[in-house]
């Protein structure tokens, strides 16, 4: 078998297979075309067996804010699948190693990726950094208490694909304020508005509303009605697909919107942030249904330089010993120096206070996992005494890491 680059017109083989690693389902053509236009083909590769495609794999180059606000390069690792007939041959493990040395040739210092498994990903090294939360709201009994000047927030409803340059301006101005957000790159803004009607499951078409204060638009959220009844009693159900706001009234507004929908008694919420301020604006926070699930994945590719780009909450000054299995070169001491103004990581022979595998390291790497809490499950050694309170107070980030969208 053989690894090859993908070429333009091997697309809907090579997609195709895709599809059958993943079950057999096809997608809407609506998501399949747009799936299409957002491929980078010069880094995605095919594994061949013959004339026949057997895997795929590829990367987006992304950009990926991290704590601190810089907004740093981060490969995109996506569309990984093999055919069922073509397992446990060693083609993820071929495939894994071909995108992550391009990654390091093309100096990008991180890779990131949403785990369809996630126990597959580990043992190449990436760690689970973000979480996200999904809520069922019983708005018939939960009540909402918004900010001081929500009241003086002007919502105006739109048509989404009219509003979408309105709200992607909102997006980009919020992506610095909370790590793990993707910058978006030209394409991607249609990435929120995919509507299919063979996917909305009863559901309305897609509507936006935009927040104003004082002329200005402050925010704005995107939204399907699942109108259903019991017998004559409307039990309908709000279908948030994304939110975001400048201010805190303007996103208290937006959510009292959602609560005061006409004819339906339940909002349903796909992924937001786990620190997601409306927790704290709702009456009764056990008639939400809150779970969470692990969303955005993360690997050190050049652990000096992923280290670098972000900041510390605290001034840090600790040697670690990382182990990385699937790229040696990451492997060995580094002492880490920073705070909240910068970092610099170099080699060092120095004696570690901390020794930790390059997969912890990506979980705690955007702040939204202690290293604490994972020395609690032996995963952190602590070879300094102190090195490991010092080091997770200064890895943490005071809002939750968030991925708004998969990809």
């Amino acid at each position: 078998m053989e690894l090859r680059v993908l070429a333009p017109s091997h697309w809907d083989e090579w997609y195709g297979t895709l599809m059958l690693a993943f079950g057999g389902a096809q997608v809407s053509p609506e998501e399949r075309a747009l799936d299409r236009d957002l491929t980078e083909c010069e880094r995605s590769i095919g594994a061949w067996d013959g004339d026949e495609i057997v895997g795929t794999a590829g990367l987006f180059s992304f950009r990926l804010s991290v704590p601190g606000g810089a907004v740093v390069p981060a490969a995109g690792v996506t569309t990984v699948g093999v055919q069922p007939t073509h397992r446990r041959r060693g083609l993820l493990r071929a495939m894994m190693r071909r995108l992550l040395d391009d990654v390091r040739a093309a100096g990008e210092p991180l890779a990131v990726l949403t785990a369809s498994e996630p126990q597959i990903y580990g043992r190449f090294g990436f760690g689970a950094a973000t979480r996200a939360a999904l809520a069922e709201i019983d708005t018939a009994r939960v009540g909402l208490t918004v900010p001081e000047g929500a009241d003086e927030v002007r919502l105006q409803a739109v048509d989404p694909e009219a509003a979408l340059n309105t709200c992607e301006a909102i997006y980009a101005r919020r992506v610095t304020a909370r790590p793990g957000m993707l910058e978006r790159r030209p394409g991607w803004e249609r990435r929120p508005l995919l509507d299919p009607p063979s996917e909305r499951g009863g559901a309305s078409p897609l509507r936006c509303v935009l927040a104003e204060r004082d002329g200005e638009v402050t925010g704005y959220v995107r939204f399907a009605v699942n109108p259903e009844w019991d017998l004559a009693v409307p039990k309908g159900v709000v279908i948030v697909r994304d939110l975001e706001a400048l201010d805190p009234a303007s996103c208290g507004a937006l959510w009292r919107f959602l609560f005061d929908i006409d004819l339906t008694c339940k909002i349903r919420i796909g992924r937001r942030p786990v620190d997601d301020p409306w927790q704290h604006m709702v009456s009764d926070i056990r008639r939400c249904q809150i779970l969470l699930r692990d969303e955005l994945y993360v690997r050190p590719v050049d652990v000096g330089a992923a280290l670098e780009a972000r900041t510390y909450a605290l001034p840090v000054d600790v040697v670690l010993e990382v182990t990385d299995a699937f790229c040696p070169w990451n492997e060995g001491r580094w002492r880490l120096t920073g705070d909240a103004k910068g970092a610099s990581c170099e080699r060092t022979s120095d004696e570690p206070g901390l020794r930790l595998d390059v997969r912890e390291l990506g979980a705690a790497y955007l702040g939204g996992i202690s290293l604490s809490a994972l020395a609690g499950a032996g995963l952190v050694q602590e070879l300094r005494q102190g090195a490991l309170a010092e080091a997770s107070a200064a890895f943490r980030s005071d809002v939750a890491p968030w991925l708004p969208h998969n990809f």
